[in-house]
């Protein structure tokens, strides 16, 4: 009985079941697929012998209805862009439209990176002081000669030097006549006479002069003379010009070091100090300025370089054993510039005091021998400040002093008389009566002012160690 009981419970749990099942799918409005997919369980729930023969054929009509779905939903993007049709006028507004918003957004940004640029104002006077020089160096140039170089060749062109401004010729130079001759020979003849040996191929300038020695020996004013004498453009090439902050720029400035001399040749390009910026390549160079010197290098003698082409790259250096062998490859003329001996420092002196007012007792050639180890620019600092000493001389003294106030005080008075002179020092030509007043003559260097001048700057030197004359030391 109680077995009967359970089952009897159990077929109307699941008649119930039924029921609510039926029920809750007449309740709500379904697809064909879902009606499809209650008939398919319910098939099996009530027969429990589906087969695989009715399952198949109800998967596949499901599948073909989703790929009927699909295909409906990518034509309908078709059909809708089928229906838009643009016409011709309002094609070319909608391309006006795009060019002239891609025009103002390059001059805009172009316009905002020319302003943040700090060095921006610098570059404009360049350009402008570029101009000028253009115009004194060709004054029948014209302007669409100047919209020929480009902005990092009026940079460059900024650093010209005029050959009428230079005053140094080479008269300017003392004590170095054999290395200004051979100068003249190798590298001043070739430029000024290239007609004469039209058809040589040796009879032509070098590519690269170097100038080495100790500071202050003529090196540079050898540089200005022969620019001068040659009548060749000379660009003084400032090393720290080529070096910009922006990646790129510095090889650009280099490029158009050469392409600015091309175009003005005849030229020279000195590089002062010279191994501060063409030293010995290593491993531990910054990216930026092994490209810098490969660039400077490659347009000076490289492939590309034009073999009539008139450019001289001329350099001036104290250290020579710095340079890279490859730029002491590309300065074939090499000259000595040493300290002077005693016969050049006699003409030296000669040279710097010519023009002026120096006393008899005046002895060159005593000078000379005590300058041992002087060079050139030593000698004239010597003759600077014994100028210097004699004016502090007059200062001092008292009697001078008065006699100037007097010429002063006769001068402002209508019936001015001439006072009577004072004992003045030795070299000084005094108080002279003119025009009825007291005038101040111009001192003389004397052999006392120039050998106290010579004393300070001996002691000086001895004690910065560049003076190294035997000594003994006492205790």
């Amino acid at each position: 009985l109680t077995a009967t009981k359970k089952d009897c419970t159990r077929q109307q749990g699941e008649e119930k079941n039924k029921t609510a099942k039926i029920i809750r799918v007449s309740a709500r409005p379904v697809s064909n697929t879902d009606s499809e997919k209650e008939k398919h369980k319910e098939t099996k729930d009530d027969t429990h012998t589906s087969d695989g023969i009715g399952s198949a054929n109800s998967t596949k009509q499901h599948y073909a209805t989703q790929q009927q779905q699909q295909q409906q939903q990518q034509h309908q993007p078709a059909a809708e862009m089928s229906g838009v049709n643009l016409s011709r006028n309002e094609v070319v507004q909608f391309v006006l439209r795009i060019s002239l918003l891609s025009i103002v957004t390059y001059y805009s940004a172009k316009w905002l990176i020319r302003n943040l640029d700090p060095s921006n104002k610098s570059k404009k006077k360049a350009i402008e002081h570029a101009e000028e020089i253009l115009r004194k160096l060709s004054p029948t140039m014209k302007k669409s000669a100047l919209q020929n170089l480009n902005e990092y060749e009026m940079v460059i062109a900024s650093h010209l030097v005029v050959p009428e401004n230079i005053t140094e010729s080479w008269d300017s130079i003392a004590g170095l006549d054999d290395v200004c001759q051979e100068i003249k020979e190798s590298l001043v003849f070739p430029v000024c006479h290239r007609d004469m040996f039209a058809g040589s191929a040796l009879y032509q300038p070098p590519k690269g002069v170097l100038l080495y020695g100790p500071p202050g020996c003529g090196k540079t004013l050898i540089a200005k003379a022969t620019a001068k004498e040659a009548g060749m453009r000379f660009i003084n090439l400032d090393v720290a010009m080529l070096t910009d902050k922006w990646y790129g720029e510095s090889q650009k400035l280099a490029s158009a070091v050469f392409t600015l001399a091309v175009k003005i040749q005849p030229c020279i390009i000195f590089i002062d100090e010279i191994d501060s910026f063409l030293r010995a390549r290593n491993s531990s160079d910054h990216e930026a300025t092994a490209m810098m010197k490969t660039q400077f290098m490659m347009l000076w003698d490289g492939l590309n370089t034009e073999s009539d082409s008139t450019i001289i790259v001329m350099g001036a250096t104290n250290r020579p054993q710095d340079l890279d062998k490859a730029i002491l490859r590309r300065m074939p003329a090499q000259f000595h510039i040493g300290l002077p001996n005693e016969e050049q420092r006699h003409k030296i002196l000669q040279l710097i005091l010519a023009n002026e007012k120096v006393a008899p007792e005046v002895d060159y050639l005593q000078l000379a021998r005590k300058t041992n180890g002087y060079s050139g620019s030593d000698l004239k600092e010597v003759c600077r400040n014994a100028s210097v000493h004699r004016i502090r001389k007059v200062m001092k003294n008292k009697e001078i002093m008065s006699a100037v106030r007097a010429a002063a005080n006769s001068k402002a008075q209508a019936n001015g008389t001439a006072a009577g002179g004072s004992q003045l020092p030795n070299g000084f030509n005094g108080v002279t009566a003119q025009n009825g007043g007291l005038e101040l003559g111009t001192p003389a260097i004397t052999m006392e002012d120039l050998e106290e001048s010579l004393r300070s700057m001996r002691h000086s030197k001895y004690t910065t160690g560049v003076l190294n004359d035997a000594r003994i030391d006492l205790d």
